[in-house]
């Protein structure tokens, strides 16, 4: 079976607009989980122009006005969004959205209505937001959800009540989980039984982006012929405020498979002087690798 072609990306002065961006509202107080997501978007699809940035958010727009005025408790918030999204408009998942960069990309699970679990969560809570819903998202491991209600530790939230948090799964049309669907979603992704109160906790959107980028990466580490992707999800996650030092690490070994031997030399080097102070040993591994990619000028 054939599978569809990756989108292409933008070019280098467009790239490096988008970045600036990126870096921006990520950086900002308040960041924006859908204007960063169009972005990656962006970045990994060069026919996203900013005609199409401003649909896709009119687009998230027009779906919350199309919700019921204030539907009332979490559990009626949550059906009001299964309603809507997931049985009018058919937003969910199969396995095969794994296969794609598209199930990655925000605008383009606007469009297809097909997505991973976190891009239709963040379809799920976006439209929510804005037409006033107590929501949250709940990054399980392995399946990412959304919770309605009071989040977990706020006034209101107590454990005892009813009808205080609801968790839906978006991929499943917006499917309204029990505990025992929760906990049977993360033994199905993960083989760990049962759940923490850890694993129920919001999800930030700084995190969301995270989790996003690691998705695109994982999809690209898959495909070496699409090392450029894996290269900008990276370089993405490494303009977050905060970041696992590693990734520096993952960049310069990218390069070097790339070709790149010098630039990714020169980031090994940067990366041991780095890590040298807590881990010598590790350090000169590190320095072994930059010269053995020095070598393979010669």
């Amino acid at each position: 079976m054939r599978h569809p072609r990756p989108p292409q990306p933008p070019s280098p002065e467009r790239s490096a607009e988008l970045r600036r961006r990126f870096a921006e509202e990520a950086r900002s107080e308040r960041p924006d989980l859908s204007a960063l997501c169009l972005l990656v978007g962006a970045e990994g699809d060069g026919s996203l122009d900013e005609a199409g940035l401003g649909a896709a958010q009119v687009e998230l727009d027009r779906l919350a006005g199309e919700l019921p005025f204030r539907p009332g408790t979490p559990r009626a918030w949550a059906e009001a969004l299964r309603d809507l999204l997931g049985e009018r408009y058919g937003f969910h998942g199969v396995g095969a959205d794994y296969r794609r960069l598209e199930s990655s990309l925000l605008h383009a699970v606007l469009r297809r209505r097909r997505g991973l679990p976190i891009l239709l969560s963040v379809v799920w809570m976006e439209v929510a937001r804005r037409a006033g819903a107590p929501v949250y998202g709940v990054a399980l491991p392995g399946h990412f959800v959304v919770g309605f209600g009071a989040e977990p530790g706020l006034a209101g939230g107590s454990a005892g009540g009813v009808e205080e948090r609801v968790l839906v799964d978006p991929f499943d049309g917006g499917r309204l989980l029990s505990g025992d669907d929760a906990e049977a979603l993360v033994a199905g992704a993960t083989g760990a039984a049962g759940l923490t109160p850890s694993m129920l906790e919001p999800a930030a959107p700084l995190d969301v982006v995270t989790r996003v980028l690691n998705n695109v990466r994982a999809w690209a580490a898959g495909r070496p012929e699409q090392s450029a992707v894996g290269l900008w999800a990276i370089e993405l996650a490494l303009l977050l405020p905060s970041h696992a030092a590693r990734l520096r690490y993952e960049r310069a070994r990218l390069l070097v498979e790339r070709g790149e031997f010098l630039a990714g030399a020169g980031e090994l080097e940067a990366y041991a002087e780095m890590v040298g102070a807590v881990d010598e040993a590790g350090a000169e591994q590190v320095r072994g690798e930059a010269r053995s990619a020095r070598a393979m000028l010669n």
